[in-house]
């Protein structure tokens, strides 16, 4: 494989330990700056990955971005698999939703190893001297507002609570520790399993859960593809008093909000966090001059508003998905 000059230019320079990376754009034979190669690697094929993906390549296509993406499939191995594939083709930097923050020891060491410079999306690693940047959601407020509904719902009466959860690793558990951590004292976990992001699993969760627990009064599930599953599982259960709180802020969560059969979810918007990466994986990269359309300099982590959605401000939510 042939990597142009400009390519090894920015590669030997692209990631410094403790600052932000600025690249120069190259020249072109006619005067202007060629194309950025970014390569996306997605986590795992839901909903909000499905409506990430394609806020960054309507992103990338904006900025007339090259980009290459890959999915990982819940799978850390494929996932550093798929950073060594486009490090071999020659990215310029990568954005990454990762599988788990475990995974990502490995995944920024190959990178650095190759001066490919890793901007990351939903989650921020501890020490972020080593990354490009990242547009982070910060999980466990998402939960905390989950639970801050519960709190103000159950009016200090005594409660059940069950969780179900996505998969073991990073999101997943930082939303579950966030909420289960604000809740009141007079709520009682009683019931945590994974549904696994699987809304089949979820189901099955659900059904075990008000089985062993009749007298469950509130329910977080760790994304609405799996809360629609626990509604139909606890409703065909005749509990349809189990309360259940989320997060996503989908077009047909906001529209069971509405009718009732979710009593809140968090706004959590793909659509913004992947037009955020791009914008400030160029900008950082020293397209547009180092800057993002509005003039500033970006901050290299980005924090991605979150909003509790509930029947009051449902109309207010933001957009989720590209069209």
């Amino acid at each position: 494989m042939t990597v142009s000059a400009c390519t090894l230019r920015r590669l030997a320079v692209a990631v410094t330990v403790g600052g932000a990376v600025a690249l120069s754009g190259c020249a072109d034979g006619s005067g202007g700056r060629d194309s950025l190669t970014i390569g996306f690697v997605n986590g795992d094929t839901s909903g909000f990955a499905t409506c990430l993906q394609k806020a960054v390549e309507r992103e990338a296509k904006a900025r007339k971005v090259t980009l290459n993406t890959a999915n990982s499939q819940m799978d850390a191995g494929k996932e550093l698999a798929n950073i060594e594939d486009m490090i071999s083709r020659g990215v310029d930097a990568l954005v990454v939703q990762t599988v788990n923050i475990d995974a990502l020891e490995g995944d920024i060491a190959k990178a650095k190893a190759a001066g490919v410079p890793i901007y990351l999306t939903s989650l921020v690693t501890e020490d972020a001297s080593d990354i490009l940047g990242a547009a982070a959601v910060d999980l466990k407020r998402l939960g905390a507002l989950d639970a801050g509904w519960v709190t103000e719902d159950a009016g200090g009466r005594p409660v059940e609570v069950g969780v179900v959860a996505g998969s073991p690793g990073a999101s997943s558990d930082l939303m579950v520790s966030g909420f289960t951590g604000a809740l009141p004292d007079n709520a009682t976990v009683v019931a945590n399993q994974p549904g696994m992001f699987n809304p089949v699993k979820a189901r099955e969760v659900a059904e075990n859960m008000i089985q062993a627990h009749p007298g469950l009064d509130y329910v977080f599930v760790a994304n609405e593809d799996m809360a629609f599953a626990a509604r139909d599982a606890f409703d065909s259960a005749g509990a349809k008093d189990v309360r259940i709180v989320t997060e996503n802020g989908t077009e047909e969560g906001l529209a069971a909000v509405r009718d009732g059969r979710l009593s809140a979810t968090v706004a959590n918007s793909p659509k913004v966090i992947g037009e955020t990466a791009i914008r400030n994986t160029v900008a950082l990269l020293g397209g547009e001059d180092g800057e993002t359309a509005g003039g500033e300099k970006p901050d290299r982590i980005t924090r991605i508003p979150l909003t509790l959605i509930t029947e009051e401000n449902v109309d207010k939510a933001p957009e989720y998905c590209p069209e």
